[in-house]
């Protein structure tokens, strides 16, 4: 017996499709806030001894460390999908 592609199927696959995106969002934030602690970490102890009173200079760092990766991480995942054929 054949199954019928009805409103009840569209809602559970939409349904689905939201629950994927949520998840995949959450362990996003959740891997997000674990290196953002990591990278403060390494700067705190490797910077900040090294350079006395570099407060400022050290956030910069940070924020330029934290700047780099995204822009690396998003260039290759546009490279991985447009090679794979995804359209945005």
């Amino acid at each position: 017996m054949a199954k019928i592609k009805g409103p009840g199927f569209i809602f559970h696959r939409e349904l689905i499709k939201q629950l994927i995106t949520l998840s995949t969002s959450a362990f996003g934030l959740a891997a997000a806030l674990a290196w953002n602690e990591t990278i403060q970490q390494v700067v705190k102890d490797f910077i900040e001894p090294r350079l006395p009173g570099s407060g400022l200079l050290s956030k910069f760092i940070y924020a330029a460390l934290v700047t780099l990766l995204a822009v690396l991480i998003t260039f290759q995942l546009s490279r991985l999908s447009s090679r794979w054929g995804i359209k945005k």
